[in-house]
């Protein structure tokens, strides 16, 4: 994540984040490297439907895809992009270890990764099946995976 931050700050550009599953792993990641003040606007953990679509997530995508879809992180990556009017914003949403009894559909253990680029008006779109037995040792995957994607889309 230290090389993202340098090619950010020294492109002057800027990141969001809405994280679901990860619950604030990816900026925790971004807020440990010395300068992220400089490109890292906000980052909202937004676990419930009510939160994502208070935060600009179409109640019709959820309905439509379910709130474990890449349509709704590609919601998510683009409205914490608008909300803060950064370059670049990411949008994280999955299940990890457990079921979840407001949101029946879906598969256990899969996360929707979307990476919107402001400037090219682009998605970049990942899906991760995870399958470590602890959250934190899935979350540690999902962050490297993301890190490797903003990699090769920064540069």
């Amino acid at each position: 994540m230290k090389e993202v931050i340098e090619i950010l700050t020294n492109n002057n550009k800027t990141i969001s984040t809405m994280e679901s599953c990860t619950g604030g792993a990816v900026v925790n990641a971004i807020t440990n490297i010395e300068g992220a003040s400089e490109v890292l606007k906000y980052s909202a953990v937004t676990y419930s439907n009510e939160f994502k679509i208070k935060m600009g997530v179409d109640s019709k995508v959820i309905d439509e895809y379910s709130v474990y879809s890449i349509g709704v992180a590609n919601e998510m990556s683009k409205k914490i992009s608008d909300f803060t009017n950064s370059d670049y914003g990411v949008g994280i949403t999955g299940k990890l270890n457990r079921v979840d009894k407001n949101n029946l559909v879906g598969n256990d253990n899969v996360v929707f990764v979307s990476i919107y680029d402001r400037n090219k008006d682009k998605y970049y779109t990942k899906e991760i099946q995870v399958d470590k037995n602890s959250r934190s040792a899935n979350k540690e995957i999902i962050v490297n995976i993301i890190t490797d994607l903003l990699l090769e889309i920064v540069k």
